[in-house]
């Protein structure tokens, strides 16, 4: 295999040699292949773009049209924030300091006016506070291929009463370090315990999309690696973030001041990762490579679309491309509009051209998820030269911009 220069082809030479590079390679081919029809005709297949240079989705979807027909794909990631009511005092997120009132947040009258989605996340605040989170989840099954919950697992009871009633589910668990760690951040009496109990159970349940993900910093860096290997140990997804400021987390102040240090950490992860045999993994080795780019303050390594090809929906019914911006840009209100209404509409547009021209190039996996879908040949040309051709090997000096500390 060889790789030409900017822009050109792959060259494949000869069979492929295992099983797995072979299903990458028709994985990569097939995604391509399929959004090569719907770019413009006579655009070469497979791409090696700069980051600057990634091809754009039809003018048609970029001006917000023709959104029945990308909807009806079941294209669109929706994340629904059903409240920002929280028991957990994080110190990484103060929505718990500005709850919203049971009456005002977003009913089921309100979530059947959602499009039809590929992907839907349930989030908050806490989901489970609310009572009436079975009847939402069977109201967004109707119109998402799939749904995954994010929560900090403190409401055990509850959580294994969904994941009953619905086998498919899938429930991600905010776990921030090891114990003393998880409830110094977390502001939880008991909450690590908690929320591995949670866990626990549903693996011994057989549960089959069960995970717990970390928000890393200074603070619980050093326990990332350890965290990984307690959920491969038990069959779990595992998922990152780091720190972000936004009106979201309504906080300005989230930073991490020993840069290498967390960069570090997240090498090891990425090489754990990359060791494994699931290409999944290898895949998320590239999202934790986007990590150490962001924290170091860098361009995304790919665009966002968020607003094009996914949105928020927070308590009070406003569309929102994200959760990541400085301050909350509304499309529209979806108690007040259809949203076909909303979609297209001239304040939609606004936002859309706002989100374009955003510079706070946030890594988070609502926004970088969607993205490495869409471009999959960036992330898949990372995975194998990292996989294949340096032999599952990643190093920070990779990366110009790191320089010790």
């Amino acid at each position: 295999m060889e790789r030409a220069g900017s822009g050109k082809r792959f060259l494949l030479k000869g069979p492929l040699k295992t099983p797995v590079l072979s299903e990458v390679f028709s994985s990569l081919a097939s995604a391509a292949f399929l959004m090569e029809r719907e770019r413009a005709p006579k655009q070469k297949l497979f791409p090696l773009p700069a980051r600057s240079k990634v091809p754009r989705p039809p003018e048609t979807v970029r001006q917000g049209k023709e959104s029945n027909k990308y909807m009806g794909r079941r294209t669109l990631y929706g994340t629904v924030i059903v409240t920002y009511r929280c028991n957990a005092h994080c110190n990484m997120c103060d929505c718990f300091r500005d709850p919203t009132r049971p009456e005002e947040e977003i009913t089921l009258e309100d979530i059947k006016k959602l499009p039809e989605m590929a992907f839907t996340n349930i989030t908050g605040g806490e989901p489970f506070i609310r009572q009436d989170i079975p009847d939402i989840v069977r109201e967004l099954y109707k119109k998402s291929d799939r749904i995954v919950i994010s929560t900090n697992g403190y409401f055990t009871d509850r959580i294994i009463a969904l994941c009953r009633e619905f086998p498919k589910v899938g429930i991600r668990i905010s776990i921030e370090g090891l114990q003393e760690t998880n409830d110094a951040i977390r502001g939880i009496p008991d909450g690590f315990n908690r929320g591995y109990t949670t866990l626990k159970t549903l693996v011994e349940m057989k549960h089959p999309d069960v995970g717990f993900g970390m928000t890393v910093q200074d603070m619980n860096c050093e326990d990332l690696v350890p965290l990984y290997h307690i959920a491969n140990d038990m069959g779990m997804e595992f998922a990152t973030a780091t720190l972000h400021n936004s009106f979201y987390f309504r906080k300005t102040d989230n930073k991490i001041d020993d840069k290498y240090k967390v960069a570090q950490n997240f090498e090891k992860l990425i090489n754990e990762l990359l060791r494994s045999r699931s290409p999944k993994k290898w895949f998320r080795a590239y999202f934790n490579h986007g990590l150490i780019n962001y924290i170091y303050g860098n361009k995304r390594l790919l665009p966002c679309d968020m607003s094009k090809d996914a949105f928020f929906i927070d308590p009070f019914c406003d569309v929102i491309p994200c959760n990541g911006m400085e301050k909350k840009a509304v499309m529209g209100n979806l108690r007040d509009q259809s949203w076909d209404e909303l979609w297209n509409s001239k304040q939609a547009q606004e936002v859309r051209a706002c989100a374009k021209n955003c510079d706070r190039n946030c890594w988070m996996i609502g926004s970088a998820s969607p993205a490495m879908h869409k471009y999959i040949w960036v992330p898949g040309w990372w995975v194998i030269r990292h996989k294949f051709l340096k032999g599952g090997k990643y190093s920070l000096q990779e990366n110009k911009f790191i320089d010790g500390k």
